[in-house]
C-alpha cells in the first residue's frame, strides 16, 4: 500500500464523517464472516489446538499498533524476574513469513523474521519463535522447554487455544469511528473487550473503564554507529527529524516534543521500510528513529539515533501480574 493511500485511510477511519455506504456494506459482510469464524471455533466444528504450557495472547481490536511489543517485552522481562521461562511466538508481519516454526536469533535480518519478533530477541534475549501457523510456533516453543508462551498479536488467530487474554487499546485514538473493516479500523466489535481478562490503555484520555494504564517512556537516543548515549534534550538545540514506520507515529512524535524537541515529522506506514535518504552520510541534520525502525537498518551512519522506549504500567504492573500467575501452571508452585 502506498504511503499516500496509507494516510488516506487513516485519516477516514479516525474522522467524524461516516464511511461511505459500499464500505458499509462490506463491513457487515466482514461482521458475518467473523462472528460465524469465532461461533465456529466455540462449537468446536473448527478446533483450537494447546502447546501443553500456559498461553497469553496480547492482542488489539484495531488494525495497527497500540503498543503491543512493548508491553510483551515488559512481561517476558517480569516473568524471567519471577524465574519463569517465558518465549514469544509472532506471525513474523514485515517479514518473508515462515511456513514452518523457526526461531529468531539476534543477528538474524528483519527482512526474514520480521521487525518486531527481531526487536523481541535483541531486546529481551528470550526465544522467540515466527510461523504463520503461531500454534506450531507455541508447539516449538514449549519445546524448547518454554514454561510460558506470550503471543505477540494474534486476539483473533483462535486456532491457538488461550489461557490469558490482554487487549491493549490506544488511548489517544481509541476505536477511531467504531466501524469494522474495511468501513472502520476494527478487527472485532468493541463488545470483544468483555471477553478479554485484562485490557490494558495506552495513554491518552479514551481509556475503557477498568483497564490498566500504560505508558511508553524514551529518555535517551542510541546512536546506531557506535552505541553512544545521549538524553533526549540534548537534541533541543536545533530541529531534528522524526521518523517513525509504526501504528500511530504521532505516539513517538509527541514523545519527542514533550522532551523539548523540534521535530521535522516523517511518518511512515507500520513495518514501512527506512528511505535511503535519512541513511545517507550527507543527510542535514541527526535524525531519530524508533527502535522498530533501528532494527531494520543495515547502514547505520553517525547522525542516525534510535529512541528505545519502556512500558510503564500503573502500579508497577501488579493488577497485571496478578492475573498472570493465576493461570495454572504458572504459580510459583507450579514453575519449572
Amino acid at each position: 500500500m502506498g504511503e499516500d493511500k496509507h494516510r488516506r485511510i487513516l485519516a477516514a477511519w479516525y474522522s467524524d464523517a461516516g464511511p461511505p455506504a459500499g464500505l458499509r456494506l462490506l463491513e457487515a459482510v466482514y461482521r458475518r464472516s467473523m462472528a460465524t469464524r469465532r461461533r465456529l471455533y466455540r462449537r468446536g466444528l473448527l478446533r483450537s489446538g494447546h502447546p501443553g504450557r500456559p498461553v497469553i495472547v496480547i492482542g488489539n481490536l484495531t488494525v495497527g499498533g497500540t503498543g503491543k511489543t512493548p508491553l510483551a517485552i515488559w512481561l517476558v522481562e517480569r516473568l524471567t524476574d519471577e524465574g519463569v521461562a517465558a518465549a514469544v511466538v509472532s506471525r513474523g508481519y514485515g517479514g518473508r513469513g515462515a511456513s514452518r516454526p523457526r526461531r529468531v536469533r539476534a543477528e538474524d535480518d528483519p527482512v526474514e523474521v520480521g521487525d518486531e519478533p527481531a526487536l523481541m530477541a535483541r531486546t529481551t534475549g528470550a526465544p522467540v519463535w515466527v510461523c504463520a501457523d503461531r500454534l506450531a510456533a507455541a508447539r516449538a516453543a514449549v519445546a524448547g522447554g518454554a514454561d510460558v508462551v506470550i503471543c505477540d498479536d494474534g486476539l483473533q488467530h483462535y486456532a491457538l487455544a488461550r489461557d490469558l487474554e490482554v487487549a491493549v487499546v490506544d488511548g489517544a485514538r481509541g476505536f477511531g469511528n467504531g466501524h469494522l473493516l474495511p468501513a472502520g479500523p476494527l478487527r472485532e466489535p468493541v463488545e470483544r473487550l468483555a471477553d478479554v481478562d485484562v485490557v490494558v490503555c495506552n495513554g491518552g484520555p479514551r481509556c475503557p473503564p477498568g483497564a490498566v494504564r500504560m505508558t511508553l517512556e524514551g529518555r535517551t537516543a542510541v546512536r546506531l554507529s557506535d552505541g553512544r548515549t545521549r538524553s533526549l534534550d540534548e537534541f533541543a538545540s536545533g530541529p531534528v527529524h522524526a521518523v517513525a514506520a509504526i501504528g500511530n507515529p504521532e505516539r513517538f512524535f509527541h514523545m519527542l516534543e514533550a522532551a523539548g524537541l523540534t521535530i521535522i515529522r516523517h511518518p511512515l506506514p507500520d513495518h514501512g521500510e527506512m528511505p535511503a535518504e535519512f541513511l545517507r552520510d550527507d543527510h542535514p541534520g541527526p535524525v531519530l528513529m524508533t527502535a522498530k525502525d533501528a532494527v531494520k537498518c543495515r547502514r547505520r551512519p553517525g547522525h542516525a539515533w534510535e529512541v528505545p522506549v519502556r512500558a510503564r504500567l500503573e502500579d508497577d504492573g501488579r493488577r497485571l501480574m496478578e492475573k498472570v500467575m493465576q493461570v495454572p501452571g504458572l504459580g510459583a508452585e507450579d514453575s519449572r
